[in-house]
């Protein structure tokens, strides 16, 4: 079976960490509620540059424009077709526009301009 996979790069200013890590929790709530497959949220450990054979690969946190006071989040949702994905986007959006929308004081802690977003149908899978 095809899936499609939705993918984000998030840059954290560094002591958010945990306040993005409740919204990730929240939205992994939602989604997985709606039908997403699966949810990951995962934070930079080790994102200097490589050596990739005869070539360097480009240091993650360089490619993402993030500095020394920031962390680089990759997250990614699974669902079975981006049909699905669309249906269960639908839903979450609209939950998430009806929590957020109640918080008058909510303020994003990641940067929402070094957000990197993106739809990919799954070509290789194990």
């Amino acid at each position: 079976m095809a899936k499609y996979v939705d993918g984000f790069i998030l840059v954290v200013p560094k002591g958010k960490e945990a306040e993005y890590q409740k919204m990730a929790e929240d939205g992994r709530d939602s989604w997985m509620k709606h039908g997403a497959l699966q949810y990951f949220e995962c934070k930079g450990d080790d994102l200097k540059q490589q050596e990739m054979g005869t070539d360097k690969s480009r240091a993650f946190a360089e490619m993402a424009g993030a500095n020394g006071d920031e962390n680089v989040w990759f997250s990614f949702i699974v669902f079975e077709s981006k049909e699905h994905r669309d249906q269960v986007n639908k839903k979450v959006m609209a939950e998430m526009s009806e929590t957020y929308d109640e918080q008058s004081d909510f303020t994003s802690p990641f940067e929402m301009s070094k957000m990197a977003y993106g739809g990919f149908a799954v070509a290789v899978e194990a």
